[in-house]
């Protein structure tokens, strides 16, 4: 009988904090900038310059860390991570090895099975991020930008506790909307403000030992995290069955290859010299502002979902799509504050917007339109100022532009049409200049008003209410 193996998978996801400034220094964390412009004598390392930490990125770890359930360091510091590294600007990194700001939490999650799972958070600490190397194939060269060097990053690592590539992509969307809700990161992997690596290794099931692991990087989408453990699996279980040993080492995953390379190994102690920053004050944490930062702690997914259905009354699939992310609730709820009716909200949201977000390859988190010209548009069709066709075409133009759709509407002048003499007029006329519809509806064919329909709205240039229309046709047929 064949073998059968586990995989057993921990991971180490760094997250870029949304403070407005580094975390040792004043200067910009805005993403993109000229190369070398948001820097300063702290972040890119020169000699006397001294840090100081920013108070909101302990903040935003605390925060992340009573989310997950873990216990807060009262007293803390911050370490030295030795190493050399063209972009590390001082040939050390600012981290947390021996006393991290949070230990011991876990995050449930669903399993395949419909069952709930927790998954140990072993520590979160607070460190600072390094520059980016730029390849110039022209030149032949390697160029530095160190705008993102001393970008504050915290880094959560689980405990090794899922087993399978489905348990990873649940645990990372359940830390993902923690974290958005929180308001501490938008955590898009494509701009690389959440990176994930993967420690993996495969062994028997049944077996009490943990096999060789490695470690996987370069994961910037939920799906190259996926395919990424399903192709290392395999390849550790070939090595196995074959009689080779697995290496501990660090590899990269190619997604366009599917495939994966040896970066580096990795020995079980890799000698970084750590020692305590003797730049840095010790982080004392007291009790009050650990329940300051509980008390503001927002409404969760799952608490929000618990509400929606409790008192919005929608499908519990509306629910689902809403709630998963923060940006696409706040805008149902300030919508509904609004006056707009939940579900009218939720068709929208569900409809038109995720249709027009997809065809533009966008997030919820880049919608554009504000609550009030939502709410202003559901007002117009209630009122039947303006017929479903006309909302759709200024729901568009709203959604690139959030332009104000009533006086779009009055400027373009697509009120709809309610003066019934008007309307009588034009129906009379397409019935006339259409006796062969007019014959076929007489001879039973329902369908064939449909047609008088469509020539009444093409006359009026789409400003009539369908209802009305198909009210008057009946009349004079």
């Amino acid at each position: 009988m064949a073998k059968q193996y586990e995989t057993v998978i921990g991971l180490e996801v760094h997250v870029e904090l949304a403070t407005k400034t580094k975390i040792f220094c004043g200067c910009s964390t805005a993403f993109g900038g000229e190369p070398n412009s948001h820097t300063c004598p702290v972040c890119t390392g020169m000699p006397g310059s001294l840090p100081v930490l920013n108070k909101q990125v302990l903040e935003y770890a605390i925060a992340v860390g009573l989310a997950t359930n873990c216990d807060i360091t009262r007293n803390g510091k911050f370490d030295r991570k030795n190493y050399f590294y063209p972009d590390n600007p001082q040939n050390y990194q600012i981290s947390q090895l021996y006393l991290p700001i949070c230990r011991n939490g876990y995050v449930e999650i669903e399993t395949e099975e419909g069952g709930k799972k927790k998954v140990g958070i072993h520590e979160i600490h607070m460190e600072e991020d390094a520059g980016k190397l730029i390849h110039d194939e022209w030149e032949d060269a390697t160029l530095v930008d160190y705008n993102r060097s001393g970008v504050p990053l915290i880094e959560i690592v689980s405990e090794p506790d899922m087993r399978s590539a489905d348990e990873v992509i649940a645990y990372l969307e359940k830390l993902r909307l923690l974290i958005q809700y929180l308001g501490a990161s938008d955590c898009k992997l494509q701009e690389g403000s959440m990176r994930a690596d993967v420690n993996l290794s495969v062994r028997e099931v049944g077996a009490s030992e943990f096999g060789t692991r490695t470690e996987m990087k370069n994961l910037n989408s939920f799906k190259a995290i996926a395919r990424a453990i399903e192709g290392e699996k395999a390849r550790q279980i070939d090595l196995i069955e074959s009689g080779e040993k697995v290496i501990q080492e660090t590899r990269r995953w190619d997604d366009a290859k599917e495939t994966s390379y040896a970066m580096r190994s990795k020995e079980d102690a890799q000698d970084y010299r750590y020692f305590p920053d003797p730049d840095l004050v010790p982080i004392v944490v007291s009790e009050e502002m650990i329940e300051k930062i509980r008390e503001k702690q927002p409404e969760f997914r799952t608490e929000k979902m618990a509400r929606y259905k409790e008192e919005f009354d929608i499908p519990d699939y509306d629910i689902d799509i809403i709630t998963n992310t923060k940006r696409m609730a706040d805008l149902f709820e300030e919508t509904v504050a609004l006056g707009a009716q939940p579900k009218k909200v939720s068709n929208w949201l569900m409809g038109e917007t995720m249709r027009l977000l997809k065809e533009q390859s966008m997030d919820p988190e880049d919608i554009r339109f504000s609550p009030a010209h939502l709410a202003a548009l559901i007002a117009m069709v209630d009122k039947k100022e303006i017929n479903s066709s006309v909302a759709k075409t200024v729901f568009e133009k709203m959604f690139h532009e959030d332009i104000d759709p009533v006086k779009y509407v009055d400027e373009k002048g697509l009120k709809t049409v309610n003066d019934e003499g008007a309307l009588r007029k034009t129906i009379e006329e397409v019935v006339a200049n259409n006796p062969q519809a007019v014959e076929d509806y007489h001879n039973g064919k329902e369908k064939a008003i449909g047609a008088l329909v469509g020539q009444t709205m093409k006359a009026m240039k789409g400003k009539a209410d369908p209802t009305m229309v198909n009210q008057i046709l009946k009349e004079i047929l």
